[in-house]
């Protein structure tokens, strides 16, 4: 396959804007879609000019954003055109979409499961009346058990919920009960947010002025570890820190990401990574559409990521996923030294990957790579983490882990 092989697409329209909400959306309860497919098809075009070109056929789509099902029953043919048809023929494609409860209709999830969507995100965020209200969604308790039922209603089966945990105490959320209720819905695939409180937001300048107060780090531990404990019982793996998925379930578009693999983003705000070069779009909607319509690309910026900053993020990507690190990695003194403390507190675990076929290599004993993997509590601890390891194998001469990691 040539080319690259994954897309992202933001949209960037939205309703209402949350609460808590800091991404790059224009609010518009009813937005003319066609601006949008056109601007996207303009970005394609404009980076194949510059020597990008989409792979044919795809491996994964996602579109985001905002809330693509403003966009309405037509937005995924409108998406496929702009993609180019030649692009989506592959039966192991993998195109998922987010979905907000109350504007998921019947309609809709048929138009675009006949378009070739085969994945939704479901933005459920709680069950609870309250809760909803304070974050500002529209969607009522019901509306997360209606869309389910649309969606599956329609064909599309391979479905994830997106819940927010650890909010202000104030607002007295049964968490264990939203668990459940998600769990009730026999989805194959669970996505979990901490509540963040981002300057700018509404939540972002009543907690500055002291009238929200977050949850605080035991508050935040409880509930995530709950959420590990609750949804691994039923049944689900915990395969990265956020993600939680049935066997086979796991999101193949996100992968990429986490593997360090090339992905392309188009619209307003999007970023890409391809051949170590990180770049992204200019966030206003309106922006990116004139640069776009006028044959250029709208590209705000851009970075090499190579050097120190390559190592680091291969650390945190790494240890962000149910693979983690390659141990023989990790074999210097110092930072053999923090995988030992790793271990002792409880923060991470060893795995042993499966042998390959026909019992690996001489000298192997039939095992596959030792591997670090963080536990659900060294999770918690992530970036901590992730430093420490960095500033280790700084300090062990290691100047990059490579795509072995």
């Amino acid at each position: 396959m040539s080319g690259v092989g994954s897309v992202y697409l933001h949209a960037p329209f939205c309703a209402r804007r949350c609460f808590y909400c800091d991404f790059a959306v224009k609010v518009a309860r009813a937005p003319d879609p066609r601006p949008w497919f056109e601007a996207i098809a303009a970005e394609v075009r404009g980076h194949e000019a510059n020597g990008i070109d989409l792979a044919r056929p795809l491996d994964t789509i996602f579109v985001g954003g905002g809330t693509p099902t403003l966009l309405g029953p037509d937005a995924m043919v409108g998406v496929a055109r702009a993609l180019g048809l030649a692009r989506l023929d592959s039966t192991e494609l993998e195109w998922t979409a987010e979905a907000n409860p109350e504007s998921l209709t019947s309609q809709l999830a048929r138009g675009w499961r006949a378009a070739g969507l085969n994945r939704l995100s479901i933005g459920v965020q709680s069950f609870d009346p309250k809760v909803l209200r304070w974050m500002g969604r529209l969607h009522g308790a019901e509306g997360a058990r209606a869309a389910v039922a649309t969606a599956r209603d329609a064909g599309i089966e391979n479905l994830s919920l997106d819940l927010i945990f650890a909010l202000p105490e104030s607002l007295d959320r049964d968490w264990r009960a939203d668990l459940e209720a998600a769990l009730s819905l026999d989805v194959p695939h669970i996505s979990l947010y901490g509540l963040t409180a981002e300057a700018g937001t509404p939540l972002g300048r009543r907690v500055a002025e002291g009238r929200v107060q977050m949850a605080d780090e035991d508050r935040y531990r409880d509930a995530y570890l709950l959420a590990n404990e609750m949804l691994c019982a039923e049944g689900f793996h915990h395969y990265e820190v956020s993600n939680f998925a049935r066997p086979g379930a796991e999101a193949r578009h996100n992968r990429v990401y986490w593997d360090g693999g090339d992905y392309l983003g188009l619209g307003n705000s999007a970023h890409s990574l391809i051949g170590g070069r990180r770049f992204w779009n200019l966030r206003d909607w309106d922006d990116y559409r004139g640069e776009v319509s006028a044959g250029g690309l709208a590209i705000q910026e851009s970075e090499e990521v190579s050097g120190n900053s390559a190592r680091m993020e291969e650390v945190w990507l790494g240890l962000r996923t149910d693979r983690g690190l390659r141990t023989k990695l990790l074999a210097g003194p110092t930072a053999s030294r923090v995988v030992r403390r790793l271990l002792k507190d409880g923060l991470a675990s060893p795995r042993v990957s499966p042998a390959p076929v026909g019992g690996g290599g001489a000298g192997s004993g039939g095992r596959g790579d030792d591997r670090l993997r963080l536990t659900p509590t060294g999770w918690l601890l992530l970036d901590e983490i992730a430093v420490q390891i960095d500033e280790a194998l700084d300090a062990d001469g290691v100047a990059a882990l490579g795509s072995g990691r």
